[in-house]
């Protein structure tokens, strides 16, 4: 009987899931996608329904299989990669969530942060986790569910209620939920957590003290490639399930960075800078998150420096949405082409906070500069800058931290298909911008794990045999011209600060 020929890899995003099939050279063989809802119910809060997640992480593998003719005996392992920070929090007995799944761009729990920061400040935890008190992780949003929610501390403390991310949800589910299903994280979405020790990579006591969790409630910690279990899932029965990552952390391994020193940006609802550090955790002086990058079954982990911006293709829905200033996401790029530049307008989308390097959770979007001679081209193009502008803070920040220049910078997520963003973000960063020939790196990151646990793959160096390159945008811009547009963005950081504070 011939060996199983290809990978499955679920990508579970904040805003759709997909399914796709790769095979031994990471090409898409077959693929599915399905969105599910965002809910808002409150300003600042984000929430989704992980029973509909489950439901549809069920429906695009069963539809990427039959697209794709394949048979589960095809199938040599199955890899996750997941949304990062969101939070579940469920009932062991009857797999059913406790509350809506809490969205790591929610910011409800900003008070909290800010009351946890008048002892030692925000950076008390950042020698044990990598990260600043923020309400980006998952600690605090835990906290809220077992002290908002009607019973759920007393179920988590006797051992009746899990908490996850999503990578746990679909973990539990894949394999058996309330018949045994493992409930496990990898390394790369325990980091995420701020209860995760990044040097002893197990849950910390005092960080579990300082957030009020008890232990009981908290997933078993394992590898990001590992050979974890086989699915009961009936479309997948029997393949081995053998690789979980965070999204971005997938991304990276999916755009072979594995070296110290390689970086990607993925352009996604957010905009997610990773640099690869190698088996060292960087510390971060200037507002970055460290963190890992992923971690082989019975090797040291990798680590990596990140920015995480909260707003990049989450502006452009907002514009089709809200605003309903264009049809269809892609109508941004031939709108911003009606205008030459940006007409002086710059876009800040603080819509719950600004995330790296800043750190402000009170800070809220704004758009400055307009005049009478703005029109909808420039607010268009001001939306698009946004994202490179904030890429160039952050990129500034890695470079500050980690003492590197970066010589170019891989990219993905689907905004890299906007030639006129992608020749703005080089401009602005004044390095190569480079398209990899896959453009589903977050998914084939996942498949990757899961196959290099099971020897599809040998090695990572297997794995930067097969990256390629589609398109490289070089910078064209003047130093003068910008600094000019660099400079006026920061006045428009400036601007966006402290709005939400309560006044005195």
């Amino acid at each position: 009987m011939s060996q199983p020929s290809y990978v499955c890899a679920i990508d579970q995003g904040t805003t759709s899931t997909r399914c796709m099939v790769f095979d031994r050279v990471g090409r898409i063989v077959s693929q599915a996608q399905q969105e599910h809802a965002q809910s808002f119910p409150k300003p600042g809060w984000v929430e989704h329904d992980a029973l509909e997640i489950w439901a549809t992480t069920r429906q695009v593998v069963a539809a990427a299989l039959t697209r794709g003719a394949v048979e589960r005996g095809d199938l040599a392992a199955l890899g996750i990669a997941n949304q990062r920070e969101t939070t579940v929090l469920w009932h062991r007995g009857t797999g059913v969530p406790l509350h809506p799944a809490i969205v790591w761009q929610d910011n409800r729990v900003e008070a909290s942060v800010t009351q946890m920061a008048r002892t030692g400040g925000r950076d008390r935890f950042r020698a044990l986790t990598g990260l600043p008190l923020a309400s980006y992780f998952s600690a605090l949003k835990l906290r809220w569910l077992l002290d908002s929610v009607p019973g759920a501390r007393a179920l988590a403390e006797a051992g009746d209620a899990a908490f996850g991310t999503i990578d746990s949800w679909l973990a539990w589910n894949l394999t058996g939920g309330v018949d045994g299903g493992l409930h496990i994280t990898d390394v790369t979405n325990a980091s995420r957590t701020q209860l995760m020790n990044l040097a002893t990579l197990d849950w910390d006591e005092q960080l579990l003290d300082a957030f009020d969790v008890p232990h009981a409630v908290l997933p078993r910690i394992v590898p990001s490639s590992h050979v974890y279990a086989a699915v009961t899932l009936p479309a997948l029965a029997g393949v081995t399930f053998a690789g979980m990552l965070g999204d971005q952390q997938a991304a990276l391994l999916g755009q072979a960075c594995v070296n110290a020193g390689d970086a990607k940006n993925t352009y996604g609802t957010g905009c997610f800078l990773l640099l690869n550090t190698g088996e060292t955790p960087v510390a971060s002086t200037a507002g970055l998150i460290t963190t890992v990058a992923y971690q082989a079954s019975g090797e040291r982990p990798r680590y990596a420096l990140e920015g995480s911006i909260a707003i990049a293709g989450a502006l452009v829905q907002w514009l089709r949405d809200n605003l309903r200033m264009i049809a269809h996401s892609a109508d941004i790029e031939s709108l911003a082409r009606e205008v030459e530049d940006n007409g002086d307008v710059y876009f800040v989308p603080a819509f719950s906070g600004l995330y790296a390097p800043h750190w402000q959770e009170t800070a809220r979007g704004v758009v400055a500069g307009l005049t009478r001679y703005a029109n909808r081209g420039h607010l268009a193009r001001a939306v698009l800058e946004a994202t490179a502008y904030q890429t160039r803070d952050v990129l500034t920040a890695m470079e500050r931290d980690s003492g590197m220049r970066l010589a170019e910078l891989r990219v993905d997520g689907g905004m890299v298909v906007n030639e006129l963003l992608m020749q703005f973000q080089a401009d602005m960063l004044d390095v190569d911008v480079v398209r990899p020939d896959a453009s589903e790196t977050t998914a084939l990151g996942a498949a990757y794990a899961a196959g290099l646990a099971v020897g599809v793959w040998r090695d990572v160096e297997d794995i930067r045999a097969h990256w390629a390159v589609s398109r490289r945008w070089r910078p064209q811009m003047s130093a003068q011209r910008r600094e000019h547009l660099y400079r006026s963005w920061q006045k428009a950081i400036e601007r966006s600060l402290a709005w939400s504070a309560t006044d005195a």
